[in-house]
């Protein structure tokens, strides 16, 4: 089947969102349990959900890396590695050698 490629634009705005989400059942929750009427905005908003899935997506996501800074090289072909592994992509079980393998349609079209 064709394959999408995620762009990490996408991919941090699924953090975010996730984040968001986070965010407003703690501020529904707060709001569940406390008096309205002397609640105050700050009271009920947290950024720390927020800040929590944009780190855990930096720190432990496996489509996050450091980038090789060895020389200009190393940095452009780092910033042109692609990935089917990972969240939403292929398992190494599943991944087998047709997967794995480079299509001559692929060229041209990746870069």
């Amino acid at each position: 089947g064709n394959r999408r490629v995620r762009s990490a634009g996408e991919l941090v705005e699924n953090q975010y969102r996730l984040g968001l989400v986070r965010m407003e059942r703690a501020i529904k929750e707060r709001m569940s349990i406390q008096d309205i009427e002397t609640l105050m905005p700050q009271d009920l908003i947290n950024y720390k959900p927020v800040a929590a899935a944009i780190k855990e997506f930096f720190g432990s996501s496996q489509l996050s890396q450091f980038m090789d800074q060895t020389n200009p090289l190393s940095e452009v072909t780092h910033k042109r590695r692609l990935s089917a592994l990972g969240p939403g992509g292929l398992t190494r079980e599943r991944a087998g050698f047709e997967v794995r393998d480079v299509h001559p349609t692929h060229y041209g079209r990746v870069c």
